[in-house]
């Protein structure tokens, strides 16, 4: 073998294990943490009513006070702050969350202090007790741990 095929096939080699080595570094878990996509703890979310939609699962109690202060409401079925737009369809058009048939979420108000309208931020309710948060007016959702 020549001694330019020699180095050709020895760079080669050196560009496999670099490639190689940089996709075990980044595919094998490190056992001492777990992914971030996996809860801490799997199941102290599982009995969590929408925990399975593969959002994050956030405690009541970490959102603003105003997300406890609506979730009181639906509660007790009001008064509402916005009645012609509280606990009325979530059509899901932004498809952030789990597609279900029209009628199957609700959404709530959350006030927002010092916003001259209703906001962004929204409590949405589904019909089998899933509770969702978005604080941004459906961009991005959490489900709500409401017993937290």
């Amino acid at each position: 073998m020549s001694p330019g095929r020699r180095l050709t096939v020895a760079l080669v080699g050196l560009i496999a294990l670099v490639v190689v080595g940089w996709f075990v570094k980044d595919n094998v878990s490190n056992p001492e943490k777990p992914p971030a996509s996996i809860p801490a703890s799997a199941s102290a979310v599982a009995g969590v009513p929408g925990a399975k939609s593969g959002l994050d699962v956030k405690a009541l109690s970490s959102l603003p006070k105003e997300a406890a202060a609506t979730w009181k409401l639906i509660g007790s079925n009001g008064p509402f702050p916005h009645p012609r737009n509280d606990g009325v369809t979530f059509q899901n058009r932004e498809k952030r969350l789990p597609q279900k048939d029209s009628g199957y979420y609700k959404e709530y108000t959350v006030p927002t202090p010092g916003s001259q309208d209703r906001g962004a931020r929204r409590l949405v309710t589904g019909s089998e007790k899933e509770v969702f948060y978005t604080g941004d007016h459906y961009s991005s959702f959490v489900v709500v741990d409401v017993q937290k």
